[in-house]
């Protein structure tokens, strides 16, 4: 006889209707650099959002690489599908923790604007060859990206996002002026000395939980790719911290799995056990120190929203278990030195012949070799795909880079 449909169980907890004191609020935003008439219909928060979904370089993250080069297979995210994964888990705990899930999502869609091609190896290969005008930071390149690069709009350059967006783009990893380190990025301080963001401050609490959020997606999600690719295999990962003990438990439960399903019930037990813990701690620490608003949050001396001490522990034990076992992996190794090849080569055929580049891109350069060519070939191979790296490599020196 046939199962009747199972019933949904009742929700853990009603979405909370009003937003918690501690929340940031789209009514007392700074505004934005610009003037503009706000949307009748959205947010400022929600416009935010929606500028950087339409944005080019937003666009531009579905052919760049996570951790394989984009043309491996089609399983394995980009930086856009990490962006939406990051989005969903930021969304969701913004919702459960009463905050502006809006604001948490845009800063979650955000955050990997600023990447090179071909991941960190094509930021770490970039930031050597410009290494004498300041080097590249992602982070930092984001800022400029939604602040001067996109032109979608005839009164100024950037996206003209709000203040609460940019200070959450650019601090949502933590306070970026500490004493005994006040070295900023030049696109920061240049920003910063335009409109203040308050760098020596945590941001709100949306741009601290799309930082958590980021964490919780690619730990799950390299899992996901590093199994399917065979870099490391699911008896490697029973040994392996906080996730050893999901595999052995699926093992009992379950016996032998196809592999989609195994994956799929790692990855969702695990993310279940990461998010729980953030909401725990999270909760213990708001409870503790009762903020009444989203500038006593930016005000207080610590992050509110985390790990629990002994769960950032082992994350950090498992990082170093994908570290030695994924990123490390010769396959991924050779391809990514490869892939740096072909950055400073750009970078270099570029600086000597700004002729090369495409005529929008020419007349903004000075002369062949100097500081000011050189930060426009910075932006313009930043901007780049993996793939249309690639392709570029190939018209200028005529030879076929295989990753």
């Amino acid at each position: 006889m046939e199962k009747p449909p199972g019933r949904l169980l009742p929700p853990l907890f009603e979405p909370p209707v009003e937003r918690a004191p501690y929340s940031t609020k789209p009514s007392e935003s700074r505004g934005r650099l610009f003037a503009e008439a706000e949307s009748p219909t959205r947010t400022c928060y929600q416009r935010d959002r929606d500028r950087i979904i339409h944005s080019a370089a937003f666009r531009r993250l579905k052919h760049k690489t996570q951790v394989f080069v984009q043309h491996e297979g089609d399983y394995y995210r980009t930086r856009l599908t990490h962006s939406l994964e990051v989005a969903q888990i930021a969304r969701s705990l913004a919702r459960v923790l009463a905050l502006d899930e809006d604001l948490a999502e845009t800063l979650a869609l955000a955050h990997d604007l600023g990447h090179t091609p071909f991941g960190h190896a094509g930021e770490e290969a970039l930031s050597a060859a410009t290494a004498d005008i300041g080097g590249f930071d992602h982070n930092a390149h984001a800022l400029r990206i939604v602040s001067k690069l996109e032109h979608r709009y005839a009164d100024f350059d950037g996206l003209n996002l709000t203040w609460e967006t940019l200070e959450g783009l650019v601090k949502h990893n933590g306070p970026l002026l500490q004493v005994g380190n006040e070295n900023l990025a030049a696109p920061i301080a240049t920003f910063d000395a335009r409109w203040c963001l308050d760098l020596s401050t945590w941001p709100g609490l949306e741009a601290q939980i799309a930082a958590l959020s980021d964490d919780i997606a690619y730990i799950n999600h390299d899992i996901d790719d590093g199994l399917r690719a065979g870099l490391f295999s699911t008896d490697d990962l029973a040994g392996a911290p906080l996730v050893g003990g999901h595999v052995e438990a699926i093992r009992r439960e379950y016996g032998s799995l196809e592999l989609g399903r195994l994956i799929g019930e790692i990855v969702r037990r695990l993310m279940s056990v990461l998010v729980s813990d953030v909401l725990a701690e999270t909760r213990s620490g708001l409870k503790r120190v009762l903020p009444c608003s989203a500038a006593a949050v930016r005000g207080h001396d610590e992050a509110l929203a985390a790990f629990s001490k002994p769960m950032a522990a082992t994350v950090d034990s498992l990082k170093s278990f994908m570290f030695a076992s994924m990123y490390r992996h010769p396959r991924v190794l050779e391809s990514m030195s490869a892939a740096k090849g072909v950055v400073i080569d750009l970078f270099d055929a570029f600086k000597a012949k700004p002729s090369l580049l495409p005529p929008d891109w020419q007349a903004l350069c000075g002369t062949p070799g100097d500081a000011v060519t050189a930060g426009v070939v910075r932006d313009y191979i930043a901007g780049m795909t993996d793939r249309f790296a690639l392709e570029e490599h190939s018209r200028i020196f005529h030879t076929q880079i295989v990753l």
